[in-house]
């Protein structure tokens, strides 16, 4: 037997089974939204893991193909590596629940969502939050729960609860937030430049559903939850805490990290450490906790510091932002690039066109989403933090910072229509010191319009971060977050925006949760600095996208065709297309609907190739003037070639005004000849002539 739980969200039913499946997971929750099904398991393992001072949380988000009747591309024919979205929404997962375990435990858990089925009515990413939630919650893990998740989606100025795959489609906004009983713990936005109010509003609607969703996974925990387990702790004993006191004064670490150099500050921590290593040298219980134990001593001193004295690590005042620079074409040859630098964090963004068919296809689970024209790729190498590691390609992180800046930039670019390429930004991070995902939003505009990409308004981003006390009036926010604040404070809370409005948010934290108040604050804060950005930086840098795109760029004519014609252009197998391409070195897609984008370099090359098509697409009408290739000569005459797989023939009496006996005597093969169009003869077939080209041409 097992319990079964649902309850009304949004209009469809939610039903959690507990007890039917995968019972030697510590908790799990068969989840059941509309038709969509997803498992969400928790597991832990019995002992913490030794030599490690942090949480080893893992959370997978696995996309089964067969839950929306596909079977998996390409030759293996099974569900490879995560996707790019399945990787962002285990993040999405990971960041509200990640605060909720035990600091000092050191044990391994598992969070794993299998999604097998879709409703395109009711979002699986959704349930597996919920699921994860709800099958730690019952399981015996330690794990201050519950928390919820809800999105929003805002469709004619109207807020919409869980909208669904097609309401999304059409949706301004596309907001995620993750609740406490009390408080706000995660957010995750992609908006249409909507206001700061109106976000402000949309995400406390979305808190006020997530406290149903708590009621509700309350009573599931109250029937079916278990004695949460006890633990080895790995909390730092207090004893070491306060010999490290007696040999590095509280006054010492502070002079320690109180410097705006990263390098410096790393170099002072060194010497402590070395110093401490040697004072504790036969206290081996102590040296394998000395690290974490030092990491909290600079935390409480620049916790300390903030929060009493208003003093920052680098003496900036608390709303001051670092110093900011800007520049474009640094590199040349490309399309376009563009660097921005904000203190220690510097990033360089580098714009490529391309046709359209180089957009890249998505074979996922939205059936509304298979392919997107616009990339951002983010890069995160050793060198910005003066580290040295092999490169093993982009882990989680990157991929999350590049789809940040992604979703922040989409609601500014140019339609197909008015700009038909695909595009690609590549933010190269050079130096890294908090905060590279914004900078590289800001990068990635100058470089959008360096390139020539007519985007419709400039977007900039910034980050504010948060050191809380005691009570929840404590607190500080601070404007630009540099990489210790971000370490040792409480929050990142990364907003991007045109002067108009919010284009993207995403917001980590390491506490149990923001206030209304204090979110308001932040979201005041990020609009202050980013108009600064906008104004004082980045439009002295440039103001504009250029009017013309880089002559190293490809160009891309656009022509519409009766979609009927599109076999005729391309030929049999491709032949008279590839022809096409063949003699004049351009590329060429054609749609569905007939619409046809010929791109290259050489304009001459490619006006030739919109003739062609021109000449194939088109019925020959009487009168018309054509210059065609010769091709064939027969006894009774010349066969020409207007364009690939066009043809026509001239017969022998019409190629000149007086009479011949050959065809060879006037015409070779080769021969580039003009021709007038006759109409039909009595046969019915289209005849030219060459004697009756009237004189002007």
């Amino acid at each position: 037997m097992y319990k079964s739980f649902s309850m009304e969200l949004a209009g469809k039913t939610l039903t959690v089974d507990v007890g039917r499946v995968a019972k030697q997971a510590n908790g799990a929750a068969f989840m059941h939204y509309g038709d969509t099904t997803v498992l969400s398991t928790a597991t832990a393992s019995d002992k913490p893991r030794e030599g490690i001072d942090f949480f080893p949380l893992s959370v997978e988000y696995e996309e089964k193909m067969y839950a929306v009747g596909k079977i998996p591309g390409g030759f293996n024919k099974r569900e490879g590596k995560a996707s790019e979205h399945a990787i962002l929404t285990s993040r999405v997962i990971d960041r509200p629940m990640r605060p909720l375990f035990p600091k000092d435990y050191r044990n391994d858990v598992t969070l794993n969502n299998m999604v097998m089925s879709v409703d395109p009515e009711c979002n699986p990413e959704v349930v597996a939050m919920l699921g994860s939630s709800i099958a730690t919650c019952i399981s015996d893990i330690p794990f201050d729960g519950p928390c919820a998740a809800t999105q929003i989606g805002l469709i004619n100025g109207e807020f919409v609860v869980n909208p669904s795959l097609a309401q999304k489609e059409i949706s301004d906004l596309q907001l995620t937030v993750a609740s406490t009983r009390e408080k706000v713990i995660m957010i995750e936005a992609g908006a249409n430049e909507v206001p700061e109010t109106q976000m402000i509003e949309a995400i406390f609607k979305a808190h006020e559903v997530n406290q149903e969703i708590i009621a509700f996974i309350d009573k599931i925990v109250a029937e079916c939850g278990k004695e949460k387990h006890s633990y080895e702790s790995c909390a730092v004993p207090e004893e070491l805490f306060s010999a490290i006191k007696e040999i590095v004064t509280p006054e010492e670490m502070e002079e320690a990290v109180f410097t705006d150099e990263k390098q410096v500050r790393e170099e002072n921590i060194r010497q402590i450490t070395e110093k401490l290593e040697e004072a504790f040298a036969d206290n081996e219980e102590w040296l394998a906790v000395l690290g974490d134990a030092i990491y909290q001593y600079q935390k409480k001193t620049v916790r300390k510091m903030i929060l009493k004295d208003h003093k920052r690590p680098d003496g900036r005042d608390i709303r001051q932002i670092r110093p900011l620079a800007a520049e474009v074409d640094i590199v040349p040859r490309v399309h376009g690039s563009a660097m921005f630098t904000r203190g220690q964090t510097q990033i360089c963004t580098v714009t490529t066109l391309a046709p359209l068919s180089e957009a890249q296809r998505l074979d996922g689970l939205d059936e509304f989403e298979v392919s997107k024209r616009y990339m951002h790729h983010y890069n995160f190498p050793s060198y910005s933090v003066g580290e040295t590691k092999p490169s093993r390609g982009p882990g989680r992180r990157e991929i999350g910072h590049g789809a940040l800046a992604e979703r922040a930039l989409v609601p500014v670019l140019p339609s197909v229509e008015e700009f038909p390429y695909a595009i690609r930004t590549v933010s190269e991070t050079f130096e890294s010191n908090g905060s590279t995902s914004q900078a590289s939003i800001c990068a990635s505009t100058m470089s959008l319009m360096a390139a020539g990409v007519p985007i419709k308004k400039p977007v900039a981003g910034i980050s504010c971060g948060l050191v809380t006390g005691e009570t929840d009036d404590d607190y500080i926010v601070l404007t630009d977050i540099q990489g210790l604040e971000d370490f040792f404070g409480d929050m990142d809370f990364k907003v991007a925006g045109t002067h108009e409005g919010i284009t993207a948010i995403q917001m980590d934290i390491k506490i149990h949760g923001l206030t209304r108040q204090i979110i308001e604050e932040a979201i005041a804060r990020t609009r202050e600095a980013r108009e600064y950005i906008l104004d004082e930086v980045m439009a002295k840098c440039i103001d504009k996208p250029r009017e013309t795109v880089s002559k190293y760029a490809p160009k891309i004519i656009q022509i519409q065709i009766d979609p009927e014609k599109i076999g005729d252009v391309v030929g049999q197998r491709g032949k008279t297309i590839n022809a096409i391409i063949d003699e004049t070195g351009v590329k060429i897609d054609i749609d569905d609907n007939g619409g046809v984008s010929i791109c290259g370099t050489d304009q001459a090359m490619m006006d030739k190739a919109v003739k062609y098509i021109n000449i194939i697409t088109t019925d020959f009408e009487e009168g018309q003037i054509l210059t065609g290739k010769v091709v064939s000569i027969k006894e009774f005459g010349a066969f020409l070639e207007f364009a690939p797989g066009k043809e026509g023939m001239v017969h022998i009496s019409k190629i000149a005004k007086e009479r011949i006996d050959k065809v060879e005597d006037v015409l070779s093969l080769g021969d580039v000849v003009k021709v007038v169009c006759l109409g039909k003869d009595r046969q019915g077939r289209i005849s030219f002539s060459m004697k009756d080209v009237p004189k002007e041409n």
